[in-house]
């Protein structure tokens, strides 16, 4: 393997020059960066990681800051989302780092130590909040960042997300054409945007039936959340149709609507969002929706490479179509047979 003086002296040119045309420099001509990146290759010439990187004054690695809480990121989906992240990096030449915190406060510190100690060239912000102080900050600081999700924050920057609003007003549309007119809603926590959209996608396809939406409890991101929600509706109505804000809530409620002596899809219709493999193995097998992860990982990832090569943030952003899958936990409303 050749160094980058053998380089530079085969070609003809400054040490200096070679050095700027592999990394990228626009004040070197194109026709010679090619020469020189034709040479390094034919050479099997690879630069100096950590001289590189002291050079450029980057580290080539980018982050992603995992919430610890219940029901955050312990599911197959998420595993499918950083697997298509961190190939998408690799391919680029960045390292995809994961960290963890426990909850928001320590959550903001580690997002303080990664910018203010240059740490990382780009952020990943997940399970965006309404009022999401991490976005604030990082807009403020005008550092490279792509949101998994959306904020009522009156400032602009890259996202992605999936059409939550859309998919469970036209889920809600499905249940009613089947004749359910006391559709429920299972709610996340309410700080979440993703919960809040959902469930005015809900509320949206109530209305417009001129149905009421008095049937509605929150509950924690896990199976506990969902069980716990669909017993209180449960004691104080009978629901035709759980609709959840999560699979994983989903199954919960399902266990909830056995409890009572009911069942699923014939009694009571149950449905879900995320599409986990759980779910296809329920009984009934679970009726949810899914967002492509590998969808979500490539375009975060592009996004973020674009950032970090100096591309406009209010440039990019992007939100995906949900898709249904239509399962045996839902059937015709019991009072319509």
């Amino acid at each position: 393997m050749s160094s980058l003086r053998q380089l530079a002296s085969t070609l003809g040119l400054s040490i200096t020059t070679v050095s700027r045309a592999l990394d990228g420099y626009p004040d070197v001509a194109a026709e010679t960066r090619e020469r020189v990146i034709a040479a390094a290759q034919a050479a099997r010439y690879r630069p100096h990681a950590a001289a590189r990187r002291l050079r450029l004054g980057a580290t080539e690695t980018v982050s992603m800051v995992i919430p610890g809480a219940p029901g955050h990121f312990d599911e197959p989906l998420y595993l499918e989302l950083l697997t298509t992240l961190s190939a998408r990096f690799d391919a680029a030449g960045f390292d995809l780092t994961v960290l963890a915190a426990r909850d928001p406060e320590e959550e903001r510190a580690v997002y303080r130590r990664l910018v203010e100690g240059r740490r990382t060239d780009g952020l990943i912000v997940a399970r965006t909040r309404l009022d999401d102080q991490r976005i604030e900050y990082l807009a403020e600081a005008r550092f490279p960042f792509v949101a998994i999700g959306r904020t009522e924050l009156p400032v602009a920057y890259a996202h992605v997300d999936g059409d939550g609003e859309s998919a469970f007003s036209a889920a809600t549309e499905r249940l009613i054409a089947l004749g359910h007119r006391r559709v429920a809603f299972v709610a996340a926590p309410a700080g979440f945007t993703f919960c809040k959209l959902r469930r005015r996608g809900w509320a949206t396809a109530m209305q417009a039936a001129g149905l009421g939406l008095d049937a509605e409890v929150e509950g924690q991101l896990n199976e506990f959340g969902g069980l716990a929600a669909a017993r209180e509706l449960l004691a104080r109505t009978v629901p035709t149709a759980l609709l959840c804000a999560t699979d994983r809530m989903a199954i919960g409620a399902m266990r909830a609507v056995k409890e009572a002596g009911l069942v699923v899809g014939r009694d009571v219709s149950v449905v879900g969002h995320d599409n986990i493999s759980a779910g296809a193995f329920t009984e009934p097998a679970l009726t949810t929706m899914e967002l492509s992860m590998v969808d979500v990982g490539t375009r975060v990832a592009d996004m973020l490479i674009a950032l970090i090569g100096g591309a406009d943030p209010r440039d990019r952003s992007e939100i995906l179509s949900v898709m249904p899958i239509e399962r045996d936990s839902t059937g015709p409303a019991p009072d319509s047979r």
